[in-house]
């Protein structure tokens, strides 16, 4: 039998919003795997939702920038976030969100590219930092999105410097409106974005495997049923499922009245166009990346004392 902490009981309910007793049973009902115990969970009618955000468990910084109809967005991790706020790396990372503008979008483009005005790669740049302030650190993702006309708006939660924090997003918004005011409807929208964490922009952008094990959840928990209900049951979930997790059919969070479909649909009589929203990205700091949990400080300290 599996070893159940209170840590991964307290991630379980955090995870599902289900009771103490019910996430241990279903850590014990699944070995202690978190992720099959949601689903248990679920299953059971136990659970309120699936909002398995990544574990943060880095830190570092992400950075946004733009130039006109291009932006890229980057995550630069570190071992602690005292590097975070450390003048040298900041201006790193805000530089190396400058050099992908004019890269292919890929880690490995950004990697090869040259700092301005030096020989020195992106790469070398970061190697020289990790022996300079003696901490491990990672260019872990960048992405890049353009439109033809239109704007590609940014929004920085928690942030710490011009264009740097822990969340970022970009939204492309493709029209021939009034800039102006496109700009303002993509802050917002992106605001949005940073809030709800959409998982695509519509339907068609759900992961298949994700759509599987949605409904693999609904036919479970209504086992029994005929199959042309059970179609029906699973039809109406799914549509409701993605009224959450996709952006156009999200509860707009500036108007809970309005879906973002229509907040675009009203916006284009004020910037005088059609507005499309071509794409998005968020990128949250550490998102999917575990760390090692070591002894507390004071554990650490006592060790420390036991080795003298």
């Amino acid at each position: 039998m599996a070893n159940i902490t209170a840590a991964m009981v307290k991630e379980l309910r955090e995870t599902t919003g289900a009771g103490m007793m019910d996430c241990k049973g279903a850590l014990n009902e699944t070995g202690g795997d978190i992720e099959a115990a949601v689903d248990w969970l679920r299953k059971k009618g136990l659970a309120k939702a699936a909002k398995k955000a990544g574990r943060v468990a880095a830190e570092g910084l992400v950075a946004v920038e733009s130039s006109g109809h291009h932006a890229a967005i980057l995550e630069v991790n570190s071992e602690t976030d005292f590097v975070a706020r450390n003048d040298n790396f900041q201006a790193f990372v805000r530089e190396a969100a400058k050099i992908a503008l004019n890269t292919d979008g890929t880690v490995e483009g950004l990697q090869a590219a040259k700092f301005p005005g030096e020989s020195t790669t992106v790469s070398e740049k970061l190697q020289t930092l990790i022996a300079t302030i003696g901490e491990n650190m990672n260019l872990r993702r960048v992405a890049k999105l353009d439109v033809r006309k239109g704007v590609i708006a940014s929004y920085v939660h928690n942030q710490i410097a011009d264009g740097l924090g822990k969340i970022g997003v970009l939204v492309a918004l493709e029209s021939e409106g009034d800039v102006t005011g496109l700009s303002t409807l993509g802050r917002q929208i992106a605001m949005h974005v940073a809030a709800t964490n959409p998982v695509a922009l519509d339907a068609s952008g759900v992961d298949q495997a994700t759509l599987e094990r949605e409904s693999n959840i609904l036919r479970e928990k209504n086992a029994g049923k005929p199959d042309h209900v059970l179609q029906k049951i699973v039809e109406s979930g799914l549509k409701t499922y993605y009224k959450e997790v996709t952006l156009l059919e999200q509860s707009f969070v500036h108007d809970g009245s309005k879906t973002v479909t229509q907040v675009l649909k009203e916006a284009e009589s004020k910037v005088g166009a059609p507005v499309t929203l071509t794409g998005f990205v968020r990128y949250a700091l550490g998102e999917g990346i575990e760390k090692e949990e070591g002894p507390d400080f004071a554990t650490e300290v006592a060790q420390q004392a036991g080795r003298s």
